[in-house]
């Protein structure tokens, strides 16, 4: 089923099929291009902050090529951008069929898959529309987000990367970002610059800029877990044109907020379960290899698990029904962040139970030592997408119109 032979009347069990059909068909090819590829699922470590290689990077470019290609890389978006204009049910019902099978992981691409292109879509000027949401969606082009600073980290509006207009119109910038996921192997980054001396969060302007324009350097930081999946990035009077320009001058806080709500929603949308870590069906018969699925404090532990996933789950759809509507996302948003940190640290708990000792010593037991970078990874969680105490600020004060503390 290629874009261009979409049609709006095909039946969801014809899509359904065609979707097993290229999925059964890929997967042996997959296998075939890259050899004894070892998929997520199967390998013998399981970490929140792992980072990804050049190669990894370019395992999940090269299926979200052949996704795209094969019809299914934007099911809902708009044909006229790209799109196969299809209800949002095609979409799930693809999700959903893909998760049967081991195909590569896409998670070198969720940020630019899940917070720059959407954003670039809302608020992107024509040319930036026709030059860069195609190639986002095919992975021919990563973006990332430059938002984060060394002084400017929770409180965003206080970013000091400046942005200078010339006599031209276009746009000279100076700075440096921090924390910046997937920056080096990223091609555009959306930025959050100050462009003028106004009052607060009137001052920014949010820009689109090329990650290999003269004056750009990424340096990547070390973890302590191994992982270098975070980067400094330095912007050296970087020219960007003022078509690169997203939404007015000094209205990048509404940008900045709407990429945020994006992020939220994108880090929250592993915790409605399905995929990945929270796979009820993988967590309950690795609980039976284990022979502990009838101990009273596992089950306990699992039934938490399930609830937060189930409520999450609900919540989600939701959310995400009102975004496919046209709504822009809201404050809400911060809900789905703070159901993942919740959700994470369940699955934590009931690994430390099912465990016990055997989480902190490698005894060469399949999956007993490989859990403990994740249980040690899940409290930075707390901060990734704003910390869980802006998110309950957030949800306080916008979402249930609560007053601000004194002082």
């Amino acid at each position: 089923m290629s874009v261009d032979s979409v049609q709006r009347t095909l039946s969801l069990e014809d899509f359904r099929a065609e979707a097993e059909a290229f999925l059964e068909a890929s997967v042996s090819a997959v296998r075939t291009d890259h050899g004894q590829f070892e998929f997520d699922d199967t390998e013998d470590r399981v970490t929140l902050f792992r980072g990804a290689t050049a190669e990894e990077a370019q395992r999940a470019r090269d299926w979200q090529r052949r996704v795209y290609d094969a019809g299914f890389g934007w099911i809902t978006g708009p044909v006229d951008l790209g799109g196969a204009g299809l209800p949002a049910r095609f979409e799930q019902a693809y999700l959903e069929t893909e998760r049967r099978y081991p195909v590569p992981s896409r998670s070198p691409l969720g940020v630019s898959l899940g917070m720059v292109f959407p954003t670039l879509l809302n608020f992107g000027t024509e040319q930036v529309k026709q030059r860069w949401l195609l190639p986002l969606r095919r992975a021919d082009v990563v973006g990332c987000q430059l938002f984060s600073e060394p002084g400017a980290g929770s409180d965003l509006a206080s970013v000091s990367t400046r942005a200078k207009r010339t006599e031209s119109g276009d746009w000279l910038v100076t700075g440096e970002k921090v924390w910046t996921s997937g920056a080096h192997y990223s091609d555009v980054g959306l930025l959050l610059a100050r462009s003028s001396e106004g009052s607060r969060h009137r001052n920014l302007t949010a820009f689109v800029v090329d990650m290999h324009a003269a004056g750009v350097e990424v340096r990547s930081l070390r973890q302590m877990t191994g992982g270098a999946d975070f980067n400094e990035v330095f912007l050296d009077g970087v020219a960007i044109p003022d078509e690169n320009r997203l939404g007015d001058i000094d209205d990048g806080w509404r940008v900045a907020l709407a990429t945020l709500m994006y992020e939220r929603g994108a880090i929250g949308g592993a915790t409605a379960g399905g995929s990945g870590l929270f796979r009820l069906d993988r967590i309950i018969a690795w609980l039976h290899e284990l022979g502990c699925e009838r101990d009273p404090a596992v089950r306990q532990a699992f039934a938490r698990v399930h609830a937060g996933l189930t409520a999450a789950k609900a919540m989600r759809a939701r959310a995400e029904a009102a975004v496919k509507a046209g709504t822009t996302p809201g404050p809400e948003m911060s809900l789905s962040k703070l159901a993942l940190t919740s959700n994470l640290a369940s699955l934590s708990d009931l690994v430390g139970v099912a465990l016990g000792p055997r989480l902190l010593a490698d005894t060469g037991e399949r999956d007993a030592y490989s859990w403990s970078e994740f249980v040690l990874g899940v409290p930075g969680m707390r901060l990734g997408g704003g910390s869980d105490e802006i998110q309950r600020d957030i949800i306080a004060h916008r979402v249930l119109g609560l007053p601000k503390g004194p002082g």
